[in-house]
């Protein structure tokens, strides 16, 4: 695997310099959309109290905590240690994605200023820099910034220009933004393939939505150099061997893989960097096999000989990489149909509605189906 992965690498420092560096980097159309209305009067949701800044330790009890190598039995008490620990972190990542869907549907001032205060705040603050962290955290880190930079993506390259009187937060959260994605990258650079998985990807995707944020070419290359790596590890049945060690997660894991994935591919690709066919159409190869395994979870069983836990994959928005997915592939009609079913897709992590960015004539859905 790692002697196949190397020409890929090298190929893509060169087939980089081939694409237009002075070129301005971009998100896909939807993010161009412009508010849907400017609406006066109350703001009735009000803006909450600001989580304050974060700028401890990032050393946080892992869910997983006791479990075996495969990481796959969830311990409660470590659960709720980690989420309280991490309660302000997972405010600020929810509420920001929440408020920018919400200015973006209503375009009250209000909205704007309360994500910008609380995000400008977090920036003086230098949080989420800390140089003591643990696995979790680090994974926090990223996951976090995932979080903020793609929903003020929404904010940047809006047509309705929000952030043009609000240049110096603007430049602020920006700074930020970039440290952040420099310390992401540090965390998570040249991994040994063994302990490359889905963190892996998550952190480049948060790389990847802070390069279109800033413009920064070099947090771009990074995360297409990961994306190659993540794709080169599926093997020729769509399998993930890293994932499918998650016993019975596995099949939950490798969907929670593709969001990532998919999202990274699909802002490539408006840059000028075509990922779908790496790895000879890695993602699509991915992506069909979870769907097979979600209809037959002992396509998974027989694998790795594990029953599949499927509590997860009950949950609509796990399958929010069907937006950008089937924008870069073509999706079957059962697969279209079930994707219009759960929609919209809202999730934070790929911050907030992605059916409003990637397919807004099915922004309604249709629980029916």
């Amino acid at each position: 695997m790692q002697k196949l992965l190397i020409p890929t690498l090298l190929g893509l420092a060169i087939f980089a310099g081939s694409v237009n560096a002075a070129a301005p980097l971009r998100p896909p159309q939807g993010y161009f959309a412009p508010v849907e209305a400017f609406k006066t009067g109350d703001f009735k949701d009000g803006c909450d109290a600001m989580p304050a800044p974060y700028t401890g330790s990032l050393q946080f009890r892992s869910k997983y905590e006791g479990s075996d190598k495969a990481r796959s039995t969830l311990n409660v008490q470590s659960e709720k240690a980690f989420r309280d620990s991490t309660a302000d972190i997972t405010k600020l990542e929810k509420d920001t994605s929440k408020r920018v869907m919400q200015f973006m549907r209503d375009g009250r001032p209000e909205q704007l200023e309360c994500t910008l205060n609380w995000l400008t705040s977090w920036a003086k603050a230098d949080a989420l820099m800390s140089k003591d962290f643990n696995h979790t955290g680090k994974s926090m880190r990223k996951w976090a910034l995932g979080s903020m930079a793609s929903a003020y993506v929404r904010l940047k390259f809006s047509d309705s220009h929000p952030l043009a009187n609000h240049q110096q937060e603007s430049q602020l959260i920006e700074a930020w933004f970039n440290r952040l994605a420099d310390q992401v990258v540090s965390d998570w650079d040249n991994l040994p393939l063994e302990k490359t998985n889905n963190h892996s990807y998550w952190a480049a995707w948060s790389v990847m939505a802070t390069s279109i944020a800033t413009n920064r070419r070099d947090l771009f290359d990074w995360a297409v150099k990961e994306y190659k790596v993540g794709a080169n590890q599926v093997d020729d049945q769509g399998f993930l061997p890293n994932e499918l060690k998650r016993q019975q997660r596995a099949l939950s894991y490798h969907n929670y893989a593709l969001p990532p994935l998919s999202m990274i591919a699909s802002f490539a690709l408006v840059n000028g960097v075509d990922l779908r066919q790496e790895n000879n159409g890695a993602l699509k190869r991915l992506g069909d096999k979870v769907l097979a395994g979600v209809k037959d979870p002992q396509i998974f069983e027989q694998k790795n000989g594990k029953e599949q836990d499927m509590k997860d994959l009950k949950e609509d928005m796990k399958f929010a990489w069907l937006e950008p997915f089937c924008t870069l592939y073509t999706c079957a009609p059962d697969v279209l149909e079930r994707k219009h079913g759960m929609q919209p897709f809202k999730t934070f992590r790929l911050g907030g509605d992605l059916t409003k960015v990637y397919d807004p004539t099915h922004e309604k859905g249709n629980k029916g189906i």
